[in-house]
C-alpha cells in the first residue's frame, strides 16, 4: 500500500510540473532564448562593456564571467568584472532577469572563491555612474547598466 501512495504522489507531482511548464510557455513567462537584454517596465538591464566584439554574450557566457569561472577574454586579455552592491535593485534585477539566478547564489560563489583562495571576486562599485566610469577606464572590463 505504501508503494502505491508513493507512485501516486510521483504521478501527481509530474503532472503539476508539466502543467506549470505548459502555463509558463503559453503566457510567455518562460524565456527559451535570451536576446541580450531584458525589458522590465520602462527600463532595461543589460551587460556593459567597451570591448565591441564581446557585447553579444549568451546567458551561459555571462554566467561563466560573473561566477568567476572565466577570467580572460577569448583573445587572452584579462577580464575585470564590476558589480553593484548585493542589495542594489539593479544588481538584483541583473542576477534574476539576465543571469537567471538569485543574487545570493552569486554571493555564495564569490565567498567560496575568497575563502578557498581560488579567485578574486568582482569589484563592487557604489553607483551606476561609477560603474560606467570604472568600465571606461579599465581595459577588458565588463559590468551591467540600466538603460
Amino acid at each position: 500500500m505504501k508503494f502505491f501512495r508513493l507512485s501516486y504522489h510521483r504521478k501527481i507531482s509530474r503532472f503539476l510540473r508539466t502543467l506549470a511548464f505548459a502555463f509558463s510557455v503559453m503566457t510567455g513567462s518562460l524565456s527559451l532564448f535570451w536576446t541580450g537584454y531584458i525589458h522590465a517596465g520602462d527600463s532595461v538591464v543589460t551587460p556593459f562593456s567597451l570591448v565591441e566584439q564581446y557585447r553579444k554574450l549568451s546567458r551561459a557566457e555571462l554566467r561563466e564571467i560573473f561566477f568567476g569561472r572565466q577570467t580572460r577574454w577569448p583573445d587572452g586579455s584579462p577580464l575585470r568584472v564590476f558589480v553593484l552592491p548585493d542589495k542594489h535593485p539593479v544588481h538584483i534585477r541583473f542576477a534574476k532577469e539576465v543571469l537567471g539566478i538569485y543574487p545570493y547564489q552569486l554571493r555564495s560563489a564569490w565567498d567560496r572563491m575568497i575563502y578557498s583562495g581560488t579567485g578574486t571576486p568582482p569589484v563592487v562599485v557604489e553607483s551606476l555612474e561609477q560603474m560606467k566610469k570604472q568600465i571606461r577606464s579599465t581595459p577588458g572590463a565588463i559590468g551591467y547598466i540600466e538603460e
